[in-house]
């Protein structure tokens, strides 16, 4: 049986340059306060759990999903490093009439999470990430998992090549967008037994659905450039990243160890880690409504210091 999925309340691009634009997909409350989603790798505007866009309305919390360069209806671009991802994101909050924002970042979304956080703390008021992929290079690095034993040899191969194997991948999406459902389902059959149980609850299943259907549909040039640019130096370190951090990682992650989880949080000034035990890479789509609810008490708890402050 189909499941209903709450529709964007507002679906558009925004320019951040003059020849570059950014997807979005904004649910909740237009006028509540405003928490950015940064999809994972891949992924686009729409992968926001049914639970989170259902919270944001039930909360007044204006809730935005982004496109990354190269998917959806971003124009392709390969940011030099993930902190420059922070003027995009500072032009669209400028844009959308955004002053103060917590930014939530899965998986790929991670390093960018981090990086708005690390170049817009006097913005950025709190930050969460999702089983978040770690450095590779430099001080802060860690070595294993898939982007440090795979992502870091393809990476070269993808800085020449990634917009041709970007197009191949755009005609793949393309021919399963009538099939869509069973590569869902396929996907879900050679997972681990935590993120297949979770693809099997209709609801997660349905996003999943929605963001291939009307997300990632036009192009796929994004999760390509992701992995190049996470196989760079990031452009900031760890411990510049003063606003609070609240992590969340599966104990089974097949795909970013937990141990990665471990030794980001270590490293941030400010930051806390939640675990999941049993739960693999995507677990944290089921806890949509905790994360959110989680990030919103933060927010709260910084306004309080400011106002005891002042």
């Amino acid at each position: 049986m189909a499941v209903a999925i709450a529709r964007p309340k507002l679906e558009g691009n925004v320019a951040v340059g003059t020849d570059r634009r950014i997807g979005f997909a904004e649910f909740g409350d237009p006028q509540g306060r405003a928490i950015f989603w940064l999809h994972g790798t891949p992924g686009a505007r729409r992968q926001i759990p049914m639970e989170a866009r259902v919270y944001a309305e039930q909360t007044g919390v204006r809730l935005i999903g982004l496109d990354r360069p190269g998917i959806g209806s971003s124009t392709p671009h390969r940011y030099e490093s993930v902190i420059a991802f922070a003027d995009d994101l500072r032009t669209i909050a400028d844009t959308l009439g955004i002053e103060r924002m917590a930014v939530v970042g899965l998986s790929g979304g991670g390093p960018y999470t981090l990086g708005c956080a690390a170049a817009m703390p006097d913005r950025v008021v709190t930050a969460g990430v999702i089983g978040g992929v770690a450095p590779t290079v430099g001080p802060d690095a860690i070595g294993g998992g898939l982007m440090g034993n795979l992502g870091t040899k393809v990476a070269p191969l993808l800085q020449i090549a990634g917009p041709q194997i970007g197009m191949v991948a755009t005609a793949l999406i393309r021919l399963i967008r009538p099939v869509g459902s069973p590569v869902v389902d396929l996907y879900g059959r050679v997972s681990p037994e935590p993120d297949r149980r979770l693809l099997a609850r209709p609801e997660i299943r349905a996003m999943f659905l929605d963001d291939i259907l009307n997300g990632s549909r036009k192009q796929m040039a994004a999760p390509f450039s992701d992995i190049v640019v996470f196989a760079r130096d990031w452009g900031f370190r760890l411990n510049e990243v003063t606003v609070p951090v609240r992590w969340w990682h599966g104990d089974a992650d097949h795909i970013v160890p937990y141990a990665h989880g471990e030794h980001v949080v270590s490293r941030l000034p400010d930051a806390e880690l939640y675990p999941m035990p049993g739960e693999s890479h995507l677990g944290g789509l089921g806890r949509a409504e905790e994360i959110l609810h989680t990030v919103l008490k933060v927010w709260d708890e910084q306004d309080g210091r400011i106002g005891r402050s002042g």
